[in-house]
């Protein structure tokens, strides 16, 4: 249609119709002249409006079950977060569970050398100068320790205390290389030094060269002066290693630690020494390794009197 001046006036009158139905309709309403017509269109328009709804409901439950979706993925997350901290809270049980053994065996070995100990936590390993095998507790001033005194831990020696903080202390553990303490072997009474050798290694040199020394034998510490930094009889380790005699003056063995240095966790700091030296009984008091069974092995004869195979 052209815009020109006849057209213009037919769109105001369609306009004016329109508003003037409008305003019939809402004024009758449900006694409408326009009630029939608006049913009857809705007759002919409601199966459309039908099928626009069909189609337009996959979509409606696609975001319905996208947000179902969250709401699963939500709670997934959260059963996941609960399933985590379950599984920390078991962790951190199974974790007190050995530190309580740990201290249990601390409280008989201080228990059999009448010790008076202090019990730390090691919560740092390393030193803060140079490269030396030390741990940090978390025991200080405050507890009553001081410097120079014996750590121990249900196995045997750890070390001695060489640095002391109100709250915290730094031990030198006995494997260090700058590490020495005088020793005495079980039964034969044989004194000597023990030096660290890193790791999970003690060299011994004994005083006297001739000194009847196996395999096997084993080692407590001697004791210091005043208790310090050595109280006595608590165990060292192990002879694994024996030099043959050269007829020197002393004479050296290998001697494995009973205390794992990379494993450490709970020990005790002698803060009171005993009131007499407990000799070997700390050693008789800790358990002997249980004997591995021997395999028994089987030997059957075949029907041509050909031994077979063995069988464990």
């Amino acid at each position: 249609m052209r815009d020109t001046r006849e057209s213009r006036l037919l769109l105001v009158l369609l306009i004016a119709i329109a508003f003037a139905l409008i305003t019939v309709d809402l004024r009758g309403g449900e006694r409408s002249p326009l009630d029939g017509a608006r049913r009857s269109a809705a007759s002919v328009l409601g199966p459309v409006e039908n099928g626009v709804a069909l189609a337009v409901d996959p979509v409606g439950n696609a975001i319905a079950a996208v947000r179902d979706s969250g709401d699963r993925h939500d709670r997934i997350s959260r059963l996941e977060q609960e399933n985590a901290a379950l599984k920390q809270k078991l962790g951190s049980t199974d974790r007190n569970r050995a530190r309580a053994r740990e201290l249990d065996k601390l409280l008989r070995t201080a228990g059999a050398g009448g010790y008076g100990v202090k019990g730390a936590q090691v919560i740092g390993i390393g030193a803060a100068q140079g490269f030396s095998w030390t741990v940090t507790i978390d025991a200080g001033r405050e507890d009553g320790l001081r410097r120079d005194m014996t750590v121990l831990n249900g196995d045997g020696l750890v070390g001695r205390v060489t640095t002391v903080g109100p709250s915290t202390s730094t031990v030198l553990l006995a494997n260090d290389p700058d590490f020495t303490v005088g020793t005495r072997l079980e039964k034969s009474n044989e004194l000597g030094f023990a030096t660290g050798r890193g790791g999970n290694a003690l060299n011994v040199q004994l005083l006297n060269g001739r000194a009847r020394v196996e395999t096997g034998d084993r080692l407590v510490t001697f004791g210091s002066s005043g208790d310090k930094p050595f109280v006595p009889g608590v165990p060292v380790g192990r002879v694994t290693k024996v030099e043959r005699h050269k007829g020197d003056l002393t004479r050296t063995v290998r001697v494995r630690p009973y205390v794992g240095f990379t494993r450490l966790d709970v020990v005790g700091v002698v803060v009171q020494p005993p009131r007499e030296d407990p000799r070997d009984e700390v050693l008789k008091s800790k358990k002997p390794a249980k004997p591995r069974p021997t395999p028994t092995v089987t030997v059957t004869a075949t029907p041509s009197g050909t031994p077979s195979s063995p069988r464990s």
